[in-house]
């Protein structure tokens, strides 16, 4: 169910310039992955500047809530698609149709740009990420492994856009 009314999404501004918030969200949200994934987050080493250099090479989307970012999404676009990354919804809001609006958000962009579909990795410890993106759309398509590993660590996750 959507209770998420009050939240805006909005692409994020050229002159935007709160990336330790941004960040900071970030690292609330993936907070819950230690200890669990192996290989551990992405999120531990990102920083502020990483962040910004990501913006330049991606669209990004933001969930606000009163001035305040409660969500985001990177979408880096390739050649046929749109591969989804950092998805994070400020955990006490989770659950609201936040994470699905952002999405949502990235679909569209991607119609608009023609493109076929959009695609996700979730690791293999978080089945309920692979539930929450089977919910919106997505089936998996490979398993890989991180360098270094002999098995399996992510899901690659596909939505193909009718």
């Amino acid at each position: 169910m959507d209770q998420s009314v009050g939240i805006s999404i909005t692409g994020l501004a050229a002159d935007f310039d709160q990336w330790g918030e941004l960040l900071a969200l970030i690292r609330r949200t993936f907070a819950y992955m230690d200890g669990v994934i192996d290989p551990p987050s992405s999120a531990h080493p990102l920083t502020a500047e990483a962040l910004a250099g990501k913006a330049k090479r991606e669209t990004g989307f933001l969930a606000v809530e009163n001035g305040r970012i409660v969500g985001c999404v990177f979408a880096l676009e390739r050649s046929r698609d749109f591969y989804v990354g950092k998805l994070a919804v400020e955990p006490r809001l989770q659950g609201q149709g936040i994470g699905a609006r952002l999405m949502r958000a990235v679909e569209d962009l991607a119609r608009e740009r023609g493109m076929d579909a959009i695609e996700a990795q979730t690791r293999i410890e978080l089945t309920a990420n692979h539930a929450a993106f089977a919910r919106l759309g997505f089936r998996e398509t490979e398993r890989t492994a991180h360098a270094g590993y002999d098995r399996p660590t992510s899901i690659t996750m596909r939505k193909v856009l009718s």
